[in-house]
């Protein structure tokens, strides 16, 4: 009996604590904490009517953003003599690439150029002084051994004529043939120094200019490839981020960037000069027929984080209305929006510091 008391007095004492368990769980829950202070407030629409875009800087380009620069060639960095954040003008050296071999091949092509031309020369050049003399020399020493030959000859020929055994019918037909065959290389001679006062034969000629231009192509082909080992600034601009040191390996796919383990990076990216920069705002389609025409389009932009407000000077749209994709990376996916292109100016020095990727709000008016 007295056990069954102390098992009810348990229940009840188990009974109340979970009572107070749970009165607290209620007070606790129903406990709202405050809502924090947003980190900057939010940008107001200076228009009755405005439409609002995001919209991210970029550098001011004729077409397009900024120019991502990649080499033509494969090979190892040797030089990187610029940095980020460097004015530059058309033109000069932004990253050299190991040319050792192709500087090499190049100056074979042309030293084979070289001597295909001089072989060319050569033989419009002919016929050589020198070797014409020679000829001339070796016709007037043919002749006169003909006529030496000729004259032993008939010599022996009227010897035997008055005696038949004053000479030998033997020698009389050798005195013969030595004669025949003198003259022959007399008329060889004469042949020659004939081959010789006419030069080069026209079809030589064609096949060395044929050569020359062939050899000359490739020397110039290895040229343009060789000069493609040095990457230059397309135009003048400032260079918004350099990604390559010397020794790296790079090729037109990029270069493999550390962090990102992306193996596709520009080695430079490129824009223009600092003092006018491009916000490219994308308008949701729904929102199109809202605007204005492009002549009377007007904007502000607001820099987040700051109270800073500049107005836009409207540049261009692009007429095509293309799905919506990420603001500060590559197409990451597709969505059931579609968005128009706008493109506005500003000036550099009419807004806070601001840089070329940065995401800004900007209010289109009606």
């Amino acid at each position: 009996m007295a056990f069954q008391l102390s098992g009810t007095k348990l229940l009840f004492a188990l009974a109340g604590v979970g009572c107070a368990a749970a009165l607290t769980g209620a007070v606790v829950s129903s406990h709202k904490e405050p809502a924090q202070a947003p980190v900057f407030d939010p940008a107001p629409n200076p228009y009755a009517d405005g439409i609002y875009a995001n919209g991210i800087i970029e550098s001011d380009q004729a077409h397009a953003s900024n120019v991502n620069v990649y080499p033509e060639v494969s090979g190892t960095v040797t030089q990187v003599p610029v940095h980020a954040g460097q004015t530059v003008k058309r033109g000069d050296p932004l990253v050299q690439i190991d040319d050792r071999v192709q500087r090499a091949t190049t100056e074979q092509l042309e030293a084979q150029a070289k001597a295909a031309s001089a072989m060319l020369e050569e033989l419009r050049a002919q016929p050589r002084p020198e070797t014409l003399v020679v000829a001339q020399a070796q016709l007037v020493a043919a002749e006169a051994t003909a006529k030496s030959a000729h004259d032993t000859y008939e010599k022996q020929q009227h010897a035997y004529d008055l005696d038949p055994h004053a000479v030998s019918r033997d020698t009389l037909d050798t005195s013969r043939n030595s004669s025949l065959v003198a003259d022959a290389n007399r008329v060889t001679a004469q042949r020659q120094l004939e081959l010789t006062r006419a030069g080069a034969w026209e079809y030589d000629i064609r096949n060395q200019q044929a050569l020359v231009q062939s050899l000359e192509k490739a020397a110039q082909s290895a040229r343009v490839l060789l000069s493609k080992y040095t990457l230059r600034a397309p135009a003048d601009g400032t260079l918004l981020s350099v990604n390559v040191n010397g020794g790296a390996y790079v090729s037109p796919q990029g270069v493999y960037n550390t962090y990102t383990q992306a193996t596709n990076d520009p080695l430079i990216v490129f824009g223009s000069s600092p003092q006018t920069l491009n916000v490219r705002c994308y308008v949701d389609e729904i929102l199109i027929p809202r605007m204005n025409a492009p002549g009377a389009i007007k904007a502000q932009m607001f820099v987040r984080g700051t109270k800073t407000s500049v107005p836009l000077e409207f540049v261009r749209l692009e007429p095509y209305v293309s799905p919506k994709i990420s603001l500060s990376d590559q197409r990451q996916e597709r969505v059931d929006v579609r968005v128009l292109p706008v493109i506005f100016r500003f000036k550099a020095s009419d807004s806070q510091r601001v840089f070329p990727g940065q995401l800004v709000d900007v209010y289109i008016g009606r």
